[in-house]
Parts: structure tokens; sequence; C-alpha cells
């Protein structure tokens, strides 16, 4: 039932329950992102200053949390996971964080722009490589058997064309262990970038979120 209604009243340890919790959390990051490019944007061609920016100035920022009802959430960055060699860029825990060390969300950032797209050496190359299989080859956790990825979109794409660029490449690399495509998937209606895919890791079914951040026309010129 990855990808189907989803019911947010399951029983605790429910994968459908926490795939539900995610999207409201993923949610009031997407209006993070709508709140950034309401104003005055100008950003460095930098993924970690990119994702600073956002972390820094809306998902830690105490007023816009209380704003957008974010406050049962707590985000931190680059933290080591003590029982791997991943470094996560965004890690999101929750009051049961408190009772389980292991159980948290994560988002992972990567840079999208317009070069060599078919391309494994292209950063649509990047964003599977280091980005997907990151979860896919237990580099990071997947505590709930969800998690999810940021695609910071820094020149000018088709957002649905690319994404036909990184399902390609999907099926061309094994390690990926993908079992279901990046598709659709409406988490809120004013925003028509977010996708879902699903892949197997450790025999279990993990679903991978991916939200298409466009900051084409807020990046600094050289």
């Amino acid at each position: 039932m990855m990808f189907g209604e989803l019911d947010a009243s399951g029983y605790a340890y429910n994968s459908t329950f926490y795939n539900a919790e995610f999207e409201v959390i993923l949610s009031k990051v997407i209006m993070c992102y709508q709140m950034m490019r309401s104003g005055e944007l100008i950003l460095d061609n930098d993924e970690n200053l990119i994702r600073d920016h956002l972390y820094l100035n809306y998902l830690n920022d105490n007023k816009i949390r209380k704003e957008i009802a974010l406050k049962d959430y707590y985000f931190d960055r680059e933290i080591q996971e003590d029982r791997t060699k991943g470094r996560t860029d965004i890690r999101i825990l929750s009051s049961y964080s408190f009772e389980d060390t292991d159980a948290y969300y994560i988002l992972e950032c990567k840079r999208l722009n317009s070069v060599n797209m078919n391309g494994t050496t292209g950063l649509n190359g990047e964003y599977v490589k280091n980005g997907i299989c990151r979860f896919t080859s237990k580099t990071y956790s997947t505590y709930y058997k969800t998690n999810g990825m940021i695609g910071f979109i820094v020149d000018s794409v088709n957002i649905s064309q690319n994404i036909n660029c990184i399902n390609k490449l999907l099926a061309t690399q094994s390690d990926t262990n993908t079992t279901n495509e990046i598709t659709y998937r409406k988490i809120i209606s004013n925003f028509e970038y977010s996708y879902c895919s699903g892949h197997k890791v450790g025999g279990n079914n993990v679903a991978l979120y991916h939200l298409m951040f466009n900051f084409s026309k807020n990046i600094k010129l050289n």
C-alpha cells in the first residue's frame, strides 16, 4: 500500500502511519520553500549553503515553526550516524526519538541542473549514486521505512522531463533496488513537484519521497 491512500490511524510501527506522518512533515518543508521563494532571494550555487538557508532561516526559526505548526518536530543537520559512515543533510526527530534514539527521518539534499541529464557523471547521476543509493545501501538508516530527498534545481530544467531522466538512470542501476520508479505524489494542493519511489532495503519495502525545489532564478551569477 506504499502509493495508495495513506491513513494515519494505524497502529504504532505501521509503515502506513509513518508514511502519513512524514507527508505531514514534508508539507511543512514545502511551505518553508514557498516562503523562501516569496521574497527577494539570492543563493550561492552550493548545495550546503542552499540547505543551510532553508534550515537556519525557516525549519529552525521558532516564529515560522509556530506559524506553520512544526513545533512537534526538531530538525538538525550534518549528523553522523553512529552505526554507518553516513552524515545526514537533515535529520528530523519527534518526541519518540527520546525513547528510541534510532527513531528519526532523514532528508538528503542534492543540486540538479541541465548538464548531462542522462549520464552517470551529471548531477542526476549524483542524485542517484550519492543520494538514493545512500538509503538502499544502508549508508543511511531507514528506521521508519520512509525517508526523503530534496532536489535543488539550480538552472533552467523541465522538472517533469528530468524525473524521466532520473528514472532511466534508476532502471540501469541494480543497486538502487527500485521496486517503483519515481512517480508524482500529491502532498499539498499548490505544489506540483512532489514524488515518491519504492525500494527494497534489507528485505523491507522502503518509500523514498522526492521534493523538487526550483531555485533556478535565485542562483547568484558568477
